[in-house]
């Protein structure tokens, strides 16, 4: 039997089939998003928990597997229902605050007005007027009562993942042919792993620091609660440019409302200010060093992207899901100039690096396919 020529496809019409692809996965992603985000964050809240569970047994090695995995679960799922409660609960009574002081804020408005020689100021109700913000305060609304559904529905989306681990072998071993293939799917997924805990652990040390610092300088001027606008601060951390934004502008803008003079806003703010320069410039590059290895327009683009496409869940995911995209195109030769693109340094986390040497497959095949199958049902 003879077999025809495989065509030859062009450099040029490869990108453009990855490019249309492109567009067709965003605008899927985008159509799916009520489905695919609480997936993904049921994903992501497994990876926490597998990381969880893999520190406690190093650490108290008394534990068994079963019992590192439930304490793990308790904890993560106990954390992230306490985060979304918290903040859908007092969200709506912080808004509402600051719209109910408006004799207060149209008497800021009118002294910087003053000092800025503006003879006919606007007041809060014409702005109102003009911006109409019950259409944003109904979107953020919304949103809240979004999260809260949504609880329910990434716990169920949980518990069917950790159900269907056991059968997940025996897919891999339908899925990967030879153990060239297994070993490869072994590097990636550990990269992948490997990278979203990094990233979880800088994101949760950086932002506890900021917090606790935040909450000294918030409580020391005297404004009002103090330890959950530190809490906030530390959620907001994990939404990359944007999260330090809010935590450094956001207590000031809420403290002119709170005080009547203008000091303690001003001590706030450059406070603030002072603990995100040290944190960002000093303290976060030295903890991340090449540990994510993406570019940091890579990361704006990429929080503009999936908070586009999923809205706040997108913002929180967007740096572990591009981190994904940059190990899983490495892996293919046509795609690897993405990878490239995507890391900071043009020189991306190859699988090949970290592969076994081929002239010792043989050897260590069975202990190959045993990670490959411990690693691969742990996803």
């Amino acid at each position: 039997m003879t077999t025809l020529p495989q065509p030859q496809v062009s450099a040029t019409a490869r990108n453009a089939l990855m490019f249309i692809a492109v567009i067709a996965g965003g605008a899927a992603l985008f159509l799916l998003r009520s489905i695919l985000t609480p997936l993904l964050l049921a994903l992501f809240l497994m990876v926490i928990i597998d990381g969880l569970s893999r520190v406690l047994r190093t650490r108290f090695a008394a534990l068994s597997e079963p019992i590192a995995l439930g304490l793990a679960i308790l904890v993560t799922v106990a954390g992230f229902g306490v985060t979304v409660v918290l903040i859908a609960g007092n969200a709506p009574g912080f808004i509402g605050q600051l719209m109910a002081d408006t004799p207060r804020l149209n008497a800021i408005i009118r002294d910087v007005g003053a000092r800025l020689h503006i003879h006919s100021p606007p007041t809060v109700e014409r702005l109102a007027r003009q911006l109409d913000p019950a259409k944003y305060a109904g979107g953020v609304a919304q949103t809240l009562q979004g999260m809260i559904s949504n609880l329910l529905f990434i716990l169920i989306y949980l518990g069917f993942l950790f159900a269907s681990r056991t059968g997940f072998q025996r897919k891999t071993e339908r899925l990967f042919r030879n153990d060239e293939e297994r070993g490869n799917a072994l590097t990636a997924f550990q990269h992948i792993r490997n990278g979203i805990e990094r990233y979880l652990w800088i994101q949760t040390v950086t932002g506890l620091m900021i917090a606790v610092a935040s909450t000294v300088v918030l409580a020391a001027v005297g404004m009002p609660n103090a330890v959950f606008w530190g809490f906030l601060i530390l959620v907001t951390s994990y939404v990359p440019i944007i999260g330090g934004m809010v935590g450094q502008f956001l207590p000031p803008m809420f403290a002119l409302v709170e005080f009547s003079t203008y000091w303690q806003p001003g001590v706030i703010l450059a406070g603030l200010t002072v603990i995100q320069l040290i944190m960002g410039s000093i303290v976060f590059p030295r903890m991340q060093g090449r540990s994510l290895n993406l570019d940091p327009v890579v990361i704006l683009l990429a929080l503009s992207f999936w908070g586009l496409v999923w809205g706040v869940p997108g913002m929180f995911l967007s740096t572990p899901l591009t981190v994904s995209l940059m190990v899983i195109c490495e892996q293919f030769p046509g795609a690897r100039w993405v990878a490239i693109l995507l890391s900071s340094d043009g020189e991306p986390e190859t699988a090949d690096a970290a592969a076994p040497d081929p002239s010792k497959a043989s050897a260590a095949a069975p202990g190959r396919r045993r990670k490959a199958r411990e690693a691969l049902t742990q996803a």
